[in-house]
């Protein structure tokens, strides 16, 4: 049976991870229907690789203005991309959006904080609650059992560096203390919607991507995106009530909280 055409929304879409999840999505993920890649900048420099795509893409990709940080921005372009959707829904969000600094215990600032909780906390809580209605619409209209990404789910790009267990053993690597506590804590919030959303067969879950060679990475990193986004794909095609409310890498190995 071939199945329904799939609606993606992507945030932070314009470079790194998440213009590589547009471009594999194209590639990998069909029948596609739209893909709504939202940036905070879309007619800026910075966007010109994703809007060059769009252009050669005219009717899947839809470029969204989309500030994580802002939630009138959120709530706008909701409406908008409710007004291109339809009755269908949207079956899959990817929380990609995130900011990181690098600072210590000692010397981060509660503006450091502040900031890194707006954009990887408050952002991704925001999406999904402004998104959920048309989550839930697709959910309704699937007409399949369970739980898939093809149905209704949220993905947030989570990080090891929000594992608290492995934190004694990799902290001196790795600082950056407002991103890892807000990663934390969107995972707890993962955990929460997941447990919340269930009984509406809406899958929740975290997908560590490696640590990759992009403006955040850093060019040591140790897996290009192209690598990490062909992994956490392949695992998004592949998920089941069974993964919802987990932490999991690109490889699909469980990530210890």
């Amino acid at each position: 049976m071939t199945s329904k055409p799939m609606s993606v929304l992507i945030t932070g879409a314009n470079r790194g991870l998440g213009l590589e999840m547009v471009k594999q999505m194209l590639e990998t993920q069909r029948p596609l229907s739209l893909l709504f890649a939202c940036c905070r900048d879309p007619d800026g420099p910075k966007a010109e690789a994703l809007q060059a795509l769009a252009k050669t893409h005219k009717n899947t990709i839809k470029v969204i203005h989309m500030d994580t940080a802002d939630r009138s921005s959120i709530k706008r372009s909701a409406q908008q991309v409710g007004s291109l959707l339809g009755e269908k829904g949207l079956n899959l969000i990817i929380n990609n959006a995130a900011i990181l600094t690098h600072s210590t215990v000692a010397n981060s600032t509660p503006e450091d904080m502040a900031s890194a909780f707006n954009t990887n906390v408050i952002g991704p809580m925001s999406v999904i609650q402004e998104f959920l209605p048309f989550l839930r619409a697709a959910a309704k209209d699937s007409g399949m059992p369970g739980m898939s990404c093809r149905k209704a789910a949220v993905v947030s790009i989570s990080s090891t560096l929000g594992s608290i267990q492995v934190t004694p053993q990799r902290y001196d690597g790795f600082m950056a203390v407002p991103y890892r506590v807000s990663k934390a804590a969107l995972n707890m919030l993962n955990a929460c919607a997941a447990a919340e959303l269930q009984k509406e067969e809406i899958l929740c879950t975290l997908l560590h991507p490696g640590w990759v060679r992009t403006d955040m990475g850093g060019a040591n990193a140790s897996i290009d995106a192209q690598e990490s986004v062909q992994g956490m794909l392949q695992l998004i095609n592949s998920m089941t009530e069974k993964h919802n409310g987990a932490l999991l890498d690109y490889k699909g190995q469980s990530i210890p909280w």
